[in-house]
């Protein structure tokens, strides 16, 4: 298993190649513009070298792409920090936000995922991930690349249909009820959620209003592999990767869990809330 900064070095690598390509040139054309070995060129875009500022500055001019370096320069920023502040990792966009997180979902085999009052990411409608995205720009005052995130969001969900991996959601009920968009789209957001009951690669509860629990449901967060823990907070995403704090949320998680409901009855919350919203 790859280490969380790999992930996101290889995650940079990508936008590299990217702008490599969208240039035109080859790797070794690149590495001729730059006075690099050529070797350099593969090891920055597979993630086997982390680039310095100084090689940053290089490829952005020598790909004709001066206006990228200050996104790629947030994004070396947050290769090893643990507590991500939402306006240092928005800095870089919300297409690179969604990348790493693509390249976390893509390597890990087995998430457990809990969200209190918003639908995950991975399981959103491309109006619903476009409201949400909105809002996050305008909450932070940062740049508003909405459409380049919402694609990048739509990709991350080649992973549900990959053979081998297993996402385990917990919703609570407020997560159905929650506007995040129109209502029109919400309803869409809700259908999607009913076509993801009985996928081999997902398994969806939903902890209904009013049953007795043993917690209070904080904040979201997602458990990979038994390995990382990254938990939302306002103000910064925080990755976790004690053993003791994997642990302990593994066991919040299982409390979560022995409390939502599956199949056809969560499908019932979720016709409630769609019928509540057909009556507006």
């Amino acid at each position: 298993m790859s280490t969380d900064f790999q992930q996101a070095r290889v995650a940079l690598g990508v936008r590299l190649r990217e702008l490599r390509t969208e240039a035109g040139l080859t790797v070794r054309q690149l590495a001729t513009r730059c006075d690099w070995p050529h070797s350099k060129v593969s090891k920055l875009e597979n993630g086997r070298q982390t680039l310095t500022v100084e090689d940053l500055e290089s490829w952005t001019r020598e790909t004709g792409r001066p206006e990228t370096t200050d996104e790629l320069k947030a994004r070396l920023r947050g290769l090893e920090t643990s507590q991500r502040s939402w306006r240092r990792q928005l800095a870089a966009g919300h297409r690179a936000v969604q990348e790493l997180n693509a390249a976390q979902e893509k390597e890990a085999r087995h998430i457990r995922l809990f969200e209190p009052a918003i639908v995950p990411g991975v399981f959103q409608t491309p109006e619903y991930a476009r409201c949400v995205l909105t809002d996050v720009s305008e909450r932070h005052g940062m740049p508003k690349d909405i459409e380049d995130g919402v694609r990048a969001r739509m990709k991350r969900q080649e992973a549900l249909y990959q053979p081998g991996h297993l996402f385990q959601a917990v919703l609570w009920e407020a997560a159905l009820h929650t506007l995040r968009c129109s209502p029109s789209a919400m309803i869409a957001q809700l259908d999607r959620l009913v076509s993801l009951i009985g996928m081999d690669s997902v398994t969806l509860g939903i902890i209904p209003f009013g049953v007795r629990t043993k917690f209070s449901p904080k904040h979201g967060f997602w458990i990979m592999d038994d390995r990382l823990v990254i938990a939302d907070t306002w103000n910064a995403e925080l990755w976790i990767d004690s053993a003791e704090d994997v642990s302990f949320y593994s066991r919040v998680w299982s409390l979560l869990e022995e409390s939502a409901v599956y199949g056809p009855a969560a499908h019932r919350l979720i016709a409630r809330a769609k019928a509540s919203l057909d009556l507006r």
